[in-house]
Formats: C-alpha cells, structure tokens, sequence
C-alpha cells in the first residue's frame, strides 16, 4: 500500500492478498473483478471490435493498474479528493518510463456517492477536467448510472461500473474524440499533439471541429 492523509493506494495483488482494510475491501475487490472481466473483453453493444478499454490489458499486466481510497472516511470535500489523486498520480508517474506512463492508470473509488445517482460524480469530473486535460491528464467518471452514451454506439453505456469512480491516465493522441465537446480541451490536445501548428490555425481547427 501506498498513500497519505489523503489517499490510499492498492495493487491487484495486495487487494487479491486481502492487504487493504477489511470495511474496504468488497468495494475494492468488486471493482478490481469488473476491471478484469468487463474491461478487458469485447462487448456486442461496443461497436467497433476489440475490448472495452484497450488500455486496461496491458496496464493490468505491466502492474500499473491501482486502485485508490480518499484516507479520510467519507472522502472529505470532492475537491480535497481530486487533489489527492492528481498529486499521487504525479508522483507514482514521475520515475516511469514513456512507455510506463502511457499505461499508468489510478481508479479512485467513492462508495459512499449515490449509487442510483450520477450527478455528484459528473459535476466533480467536470469541475476538474479542464485542468487535468489542459496537463496532459484523462480524468473520467464511472458510475453505476452513468448515462454518457459509447462513441460508437450511443445506445451503449460503457462508463457504468459496479461502484462511483474516477480514473486518471495519460492523455493519449488517440483520445481526441473525448475532447470535441469543448474548445479549451482541444486546444490543450493539439497544443500537447501539434505543437507547430500556429495559433491563429489552430484556434481555427478548434472551431471547425466543435461547430
């Protein structure tokens, strides 16, 4: 385990050794069994072939795949939450290869949100968004409710998981179309991506592609 006063962090194996607190190791374990199983399979509703996360895989296998806890019971405020897990991905980042890093992923779990209410954990997700992005960061929400639509099959609900979460990886040339609903997460994409492109012509792109 690793951690603070404000996170807790676990690996598959010490969550599968049974090494995280008894109170919180159902959630832990249930997430880390949905990771394995819904994740890395394909699904007939996906719409493109392959597994549901391709990242997922090969962080599983490369032991860069963690699972996290807010220290302070009930998590404290969302904002102390997400400081929390921005701070410890920076740190667990900083000694990995590209390559690693790439792979590196950190689910921070919030079971004591609504279940049957997404709300409190898409406002938190949007709230910190712009920041993570603008830093080269994905910050996503996965919720048992979660109504955001696939990006191939809008009938598709693929952020749903069995407990509130947040996720944190890389920000890859290959998550694009997560970013089109919003001029500023475009223009830190093409500024991380297509850093020679100019100003002028890339606030032009930004236009097109969000009109």
């Amino acid at each position: 385990m690793r951690g603070d006063e404000r996170l807790l962090i676990w690996s598959p194996e010490e969550i599968d050794a049974g090494l995280a607190p008894h109170r919180h190791l159902p959630a832990l374990r249930h997430v880390l069994d949905w990771s394995r199983r819904v994740l890395v399979s394909g699904h007939p509703e996906l719409g493109r072939t392959g597994p549901v996360c391709p990242y997922t895989q090969p962080s599983l296998r490369k032991g860069l795949f963690l699972l996290a806890l807010p220290a302070q019971e009930g998590g404290g405020t969302p904002a102390e939450a997400v400081a929390g897990l921005r701070d410890w991905y920076e740190k667990l980042s900083a000694d990995l290869t590209e390559e690693d890093r790439e792979l590196l992923t950190v689910l921070m779990l919030l079971p004591w949100l609504d279940p049957s209410d997404s709300g409190e954990l898409d406002e938190v997700q949007r709230a910190a968004k712009d920041t993570f992005v603008a830093d080269g960061l994905m910050i996503g929400q996965f919720h048992p409710v979660c109504d955001e639509p696939g990006l191939w099959n809008e009938d598709f609900r693929p952020l749903r998981a069995p407990v509130p979460l947040l996720a944190v990886r890389r920000l890859l040339v290959f998550d694009l179309p997560f970013l089109v609903g919003a001029d500023r997460h475009l223009d830190a994409y093409l500024q991380r991506f297509a850093p020679e492109i100019p100003a002028r012509v890339r606030d032009q792109l930004v236009n097109r592609v969000v009109s």
